[in-house]
């Protein structure tokens, strides 16, 4: 791994507001350690309109998850299209708008709760627009759903919210699932690409299908879930994700995951895609109705989505491009290991939690040390990268684009 010299990791504002990864992947790493530790440690000072479990189900998904993605999003289309979709001033102002909602959802009364409110729905429109002008702009037509799809995720956040102010409980479980599955078609989309991608150009004479017509059918199930979701047809909706579940894991079994073992930097999205997978399937047997033990709760499939798949793919993904997108030679060390062993345990400890109520507080608070533990190994890690410029050899880039011989997607 390169060694960073003073000059390289001196701050620069221009550098830090160049891509979407670089203040995205920052604030999203931050509140993920952050609002667990509120969750699990501190409760009390969950004083706003949005509070309890609709707090932390709304801060996970839309507050970290989806603001992880916005910022691979960002930056990957400016691998796409050639055209940067946000930096500077209109980058600065997307990030604020995801900090005056991550601010405003803490403190009580209304008037605070209503700036969370457009301050988020901006951040997701702002960042659908975006996408959209550079995507179309280019005619790369393979990725013309993503703006829609991200337009779809600050969508359902907004229903979500105006469902909090409405007071209207059991609405907010259906747009939770409706923002989950939207989040799950964007993984599906964007990692069944790049998760083969990354692997083929890791391991020379690594031979991976495309798998281009079932990433389609699973990205149609995916879509099928939703509707069913909307038109409250459970079975339907069952049937999607069984569908979408199965073809993850017959891709995986596909990519061959015995060869990326010794790879870190891969083995941990196969982990996630694993997960993925699975979570999928257990939803498809919660709303059929066969629900054991471990399917008593929907939060069991619900965290195996977020947690296993949601979770680890994006601590695997923030380390991979930041390392790519900042000069960096692709390889693991020691924290950048530990930060996903940790994320694992925090997911297994979880999930134990759930289904032995004997271990619940225990396994709970273990799940949130080594959550937020390893975030903050994310953040002592890459948050100097994140700052500064580029390395000598990358500074010579106009207007911040990637570099050829970066992650292409």
């Amino acid at each position: 791994m390169q060694a960073s010299t003073p000059a390289q990791s001196r701050f620069s504002l221009c550098a830090f507001l160049s891509l979407g990864f670089r203040p995205l992947y920052l604030c999203g790493a931050a509140w993920a350690l952050i609002s667990i530790a509120i969750w699990v440690f501190t409760p009390q000072l969950l004083t706003g309109q949005l509070s309890g479990v609709w707090w932390h189900a709304h801060e996970m998904l839309w507050g970290f998850v989806a603001t992880i993605a916005v910022g691979f999003l960002t930056t990957a289309s400016a691998t796409w299209t050639g055209n940067n979709p946000l930096k500077g001033a209109a980058l600065a102002v997307l990030a604020l708008c995801w900090l005056v909602a991550r601010l405003a959802f803490l403190l009580p009364g209304q008037a605070a709760f209503v700036l969370g409110t457009v301050s988020e729905t901006l951040f997701y429109l702002i960042a659908a627009v975006a996408l959209w002008r550079v995507i179309f702009k280019a005619r790369n037509k393979r990725n013309y759903i993503l703006p829609w799809a991200v337009l779809a995720l600050g969508l359902s956040n907004a229903l979500y919210l105006l469902a909090v102010a409405q007071g209207r409980a059991m609405l907010l479980t259906e747009i939770l699932r409706i923002g989950i599955l939207c989040m799950v078609f964007i993984a599906l989309l964007i990692a069944r690409r790049v998760i083969p991608f990354f692997a083929t150009r890791a391991i020379a004479g690594l031979n991976i299908p495309a798998h281009e017509r079932s990433g389609r059918v699973q990205l149609v199930a995916c879509a099928v879930a939703i509707l069913a979701v909307v038109l409250q047809q459970d079975y339907v909706l069952a049937i999607g994700a069984a569908v979408a579940g199965a073809i993850a894991l017959y891709q995986l079994v596909q990519w061959k995951p015995l060869a990326v073992v010794r790879v870190p930097l891969l083995w941990v999205l196969y982990l996630a895609w694993f997960f993925m997978g699975i979570g999928l399937l257990l939803a498809a047997c919660y709303f059929i109705g066969w629900r054991p033990p471990l399917l008593a709760r929907q939060a069991a499939y619900v965290h195996v989505i977020a947690m296993g798949g949601f979770s680890i793919m994006i601590i695997g993904m923030i380390t991979r491009t930041a390392l790519g997108h900042t000069g960096r030679a692709l390889k693991a060390d020691r924290l950048i290991v530990s930060s996903y062993i940790l994320v694992f345990i925090a997911t297994v400890a979880r999930l134990t939690a759930l289904v032995n109520p004997a271990v619940t507080l225990f396994m709970l608070h273990l799940s949130a040390t080594a959550w937020i533990v390893a975030f903050g190994l994310y953040l002592y890690r890459f948050v100097p990268l994140l700052v500064a410029p580029r390395p000598a050899a990358g500074n010579t880039m106009p207007s911040g684009l990637i570099r050829p011989r970066e992650t292409k997607l």
